[in-house]
């Protein structure tokens, strides 16, 4: 608004911004949330979603696309699913934009709905027109696809429409990007999931590339975002086994010289310290001279002793403590 009154200001139009000095409450991104077992309780018992952007598991996600597989949108659905295009990048890719066998695909246009009508755009930034890479499955699923579209123009003959779009209606026309939206809706009704909008599945991609092992730069760089910190606030959403295998690995990282007995505790729980494997501080390697020098010859317990052995008022301490 304020951009907007001072274009009119510049136009000569007013004179005055009123919305210069308004204050508004900076807006947050919501954070998505995925939908474990007591989420989807809580919704079909209320109706209600925890969040508006939810995130299905991945064998919520396994059960939609089996219940999509039979659907002309099926291969749109699979790529936004893994590869995280946004609606109106996969409704205006191009096939030119497309190359199976170097796996790979450039977002280069968009389909952009105003109101009822739709027009084809550049990418929203800059960022967002670049190359990712298809895995396999997702590459087979595209050819057979272009199989079918290829069949479908040689059954329309001349009144195929040639918009050189890779998912496009029977006749190549384009596809209207809420008609889609509509189709993924009765899929996900019909599979009795619970529900999420089309664009979750951008989050949802963005959950498959971390727990297959993708770093935070490997999400922005499939998602193309401007700056990783966008990437961290909206899309870092762990999954509670890949959470948990993660947290199991770093704490084997740690050697320790013996298991935990039940009730007890690790390390030097018995026997000589000498014969303590891998300790902090092996006793063989500890030169206990000063300790002699400060006894002035008197013998040195090197665990202390009860209540510690003393020397002239002096409390000779064991060098583990």
């Amino acid at each position: 608004m304020r951009a907007a009154l001072n274009a009119a200001i510049a136009r000569q139009l007013i004179t005055f911004n009123a919305a210069e000095h308004v204050e508004l409450a900076s807006g947050k991104r919501p954070k998505g949330l995925l939908w474990t077992e007591e989420r989807v309780r809580h919704w079909e018992r209320t109706g209600a979603k925890p969040s508006p952007v939810m995130v299905w598991t991945p064998e919520q996600l396994g059960r939609f696309l089996d219940a999509a597989e039979g659907d002309r949108l099926y291969p749109m659905f699979h790529l936004i699913a893994f590869r995280g295009l946004r609606r109106g990048e996969a409704v205006g890719q191009n096939w030119m934009d497309i190359n199976l066998d170097r796996a790979e695909l450039t977002v280069a246009k968009e389909i952009v709905q105003d109101g009822g009508t739709t027009y084809e755009s550049e990418p929203k930034t800059d960022g967002s027109a670049a190359t990712i890479h298809l895995d396999s499955r997702t590459v087979t699923v595209l050819r057979a696809h272009r199989a079918r579209q290829n069949r479908e123009r040689l059954k329309w003959g001349e009144a195929w429409q040639d918009t050189g779009k890779a998912f496009t209606r029977e006749d190549g026309s384009w596809l209207h990007p809420e008609a889609v939206s509509d189709a993924f809706r009765r899929i996900v009704k019909a599979a009795g999931l619970p529900p999420i909008n089309l664009r979750d599945l951008r989050h949802g991609a963005a959950t498959l590339t971390h727990a297959g092992g993708g770093d935070l730069h490997t999400i922005k760089e499939t998602l193309r975002h401007s700056t990783i910190t966008l990437t961290s606030d909206t899309y870092s959403n762990l999954l509670p086994d890949i959470d948990r295998e993660v947290s199991e690995k770093a704490a084997r990282l740690v050697p320790r010289s013996r298991p935990k007995a039940a009730g007890g505790t690790s390390g030097l729980t018995s026997g000589s310290p000498a014969t303590a494997q891998g300790s902090v501080f092996p006793l063989a390697k500890i030169d206990l001279k000063p300790f002699s020098e400060v006894n002035r010859g008197m013998p040195v317990d090197p665990l202390g002793g009860a209540g510690g052995t003393r020397t002239h008022g002096r409390r000779i301490m064991s060098p583990l403590l």
